[in-house]
């Protein structure tokens, strides 16, 4: 399992999707072996998910560096040492090291995930060299219209995406738009079979949590959460602070704050925020370790998700979340996105579209109403149950299996 963003890297919801299928994949008689990045690479460590690494399970820490952080020279460095990624040189570092798990461990699947894009470019050298079956976790769309908008960058985006149509036997996306969207892209070349795994939460982390007595994370005050990255393009919050303006120059919701948890911009929160005079609305809160995020959503009064127009065919994976949290949701995307269609699917209809003011302050004064009167839906307990990391990792096993030679299929434990 090659992914760049594994303990004890922190900061980013993205790790949950390898750790989680790391830890259930036992379940299912196939064990783990990860290649990750030397941990000096990442931007942010924490400690508090490296005891949620499975014990006696081999883990692999390359060498890595950041490009930015640690070949820069006056805040600058050559364009070509961060192409696809920031972490180019992790390739130069996991191949060798791959090559040799391989020649130990004799595994039968090689499975890469994106994001970093050097993830897959490992797994497509390692998958040429030996020929074992390799897998590619695309989980959301690499190369899109803009992005990365270095147009050189961008072009080794294709490239990647391209090689992975034509060489893995199974490419992976956590969106039924996203893999309709590549199943059209590459119509005239694509060898791999297009599949779906969503993401989803993990049951055993909040099973761990503390009994929520009182909700209200501010009592005497309705707090809506959102937990996480919000994006200045993907995430566009500034209709929602155009639309908290309106409704503060009106005296409306005196009683609401919106808690911005970990966004990793918060000067950008905190600009908009002062821009519309409504700092008493909004709370900036910094990164806290996973369960205590957890624990945080459990307590909210609702939860916030932002998702913009042009991320339609993409899920934050934080919703899962959410949705097992079994609090109100406020969706602030397009009607017609994969993320509105996953709240409608779980029995949501508090949606918005992200980019009108006027939509947002309509729902916000009728989404805060409904909480004080105790009448806004919850998520399905049915559909819940079925968005689990270990129902989604089952999910995974039987794609595995698939790739076995028939006599094999069936056994033992299998890396």
């Amino acid at each position: 399992m090659i992914a760049y963003h594994f303990p004890p890297l922190a900061g980013s919801s993205g790790i949950q999707r390898t750790l989680r299928f790391a830890q259930y994949l036992p379940e299912f008689d196939w064990q783990p072996l990860v290649l990750t990045a030397s941990p000096c690479a990442y931007e942010q460590t924490s400690t508090d998910q490296l005891n949620e690494i499975p014990q006696g399970m081999v883990v692999k820490y390359a060498f890595a560096l950041n490009t930015a952080k640690h070949l820069a020279i006056a805040g600058r460095y050559p364009a070509f040492l961060a192409r696809p990624d920031r972490w180019l040189t992790w390739t130069w570092g996991a191949i060798p090291a791959g090559l040799r798990l391989i020649r130990k461990y004799r595994p039968a699947v090689i499975w890469s995930t994106y994001p970093i894009a050097s993830a897959h470019v490992i797994g497509s050298r390692l998958h040429k060299l030996t020929g074992l079956p390799w897998v590619a976790d695309f989980r959301d769309p690499m190369a899109q219209e803009g992005y990365p908008a270095n147009p050189r960058t961008r072009q080794s985006y294709i490239r990647i995406e391209s090689d992975a149509m034509r060489h893995a036997k199974l490419v992976v996306f956590t969106t039924p738009g996203s893999a309709r969207l590549y199943s059209q892209r590459y119509a005239s070349t694509i060898r791999a079979r297009v599949v779906v795994i969503e993401n989803g939460y993990d049951e055993s982390s909040f099973a761990q949590l503390m009994p929520v007595g009182s909700t209200s994370l501010n009592p005497g005050r309705i707090t809506l959460l959102h937990s996480g990255i919000v994006y200045p393009k993907e995430r566009d919050p500034s209709a929602l602070f155009a639309a908290l303006g309106n409704l503060s120059r009106r005296g409306a919701l005196p009683d609401l704050i919106i808690r911005f948890r970990a966004s990793a911009h918060d000067a950008m929160l905190q600009t908009f925020a002062e821009r519309h005079g409504v700092g008493r609305m909004i709370e900036i809160a910094p990164p806290i370790p996973y369960r205590l995020a957890l624990q945080e959503m459990v307590q909210a009064d609702g939860l916030l998700v932002l998702q913009a127009g042009d991320c339609n065919d993409q899920i934050p994976a934080k919703l899962y979340e959410y949705l097992r949290a079994t609090r109100p949701i406020l969706g602030l995307t397009d009607i017609q996105s994969d993320t509105a269609r996953t709240l409608r699917s779980a029995g949501i209809d508090t949606i918005a579209p992200l980019d009108s003011a006027d939509a947002i302050s309509a729902i916000l004064i009728k989404f805060v109403e409904r909480l004080k009167q105790g009448s806004c839906p919850v998520p399905s307990p049915d559909y819940v149950a079925g968005a689990s990391r270990r129902v989604r990792t089952l999910e995974l096993s039987r794609l595995l299996e698939e790739l076995l030679p028939v006599k094999n299929r069936g056994g033992g434990s299998r890396a």
